[in-house]
């Protein structure tokens, strides 16, 4: 009688453990909730990223390093602005190219959400400099996860020229 019981639980199961590896590994819509539900424990050995990764985390750590001179007070609103804006970009470059697996991916997330937010921040209000502090805190995050040889050099600079008005 209990395995008649059992039969019907396992097949659901099945059914769900079925259903869930059938569905896509990203839903880029839901990235905000991802990284709000989805802690994701330091791994025991750190995933190595991919060359998209690796590229646009890049962009993002020289575009906040440069940051420093706008929490220095030695950056205009619009040199900020175009900082964000970097940051933005790279972070919507990586969301558009990320093939992780679902672990490393919910972990990526958890960083590059908080990322966009702040950068964001910034943008509406160059003046915000917990946006930048903000942005320092999430990728601080990344060589948690992430095996990325040469992260923890000094972040390349980006030697753009800006006219300002």
């Amino acid at each position: 009688m209990k395995f008649m019981k059992a039969v019907p639980a396992l097949t659901c199961g099945l059914g769900l453990v079925m259903t869930a590896h059938a569905a896509p590994v990203h839903v880029h819509e839901s990235h905000v909730a991802v990284a709000a539900t989805t802690a994701v424990s330091t791994p025991a050995q750190r995933w190595t990223p991919d060359a998209s990764l690796r590229e646009g985390m890049r962009r993002v750590h020289a575009a906040v390093d440069e940051l420093r001179q706008d929490e220095m007070g030695h950056m205009s609103a619009p040199m900020a602005v175009d900082r964000a804006t970097t940051v933005e970009e790279a972070v919507t470059s990586m969301f558009a190219h990320c093939k992780l697996a679902p672990e490393p991916d919910a972990a990526l997330h958890g960083i590059l959400v908080p990322l966009l937010a702040a950068a964001q921040a910034l943008k509406h209000d160059p003046q915000n400099l917990k946006a930048v502090a903000d942005m320092r805190e999430a990728i601080g995050h990344y060589p948690r996860y992430f095996d990325d040889p040469g992260w923890d050099a000094a972040a390349p600079t980006m030697h753009r020229m800006h006219h300002e008005p």
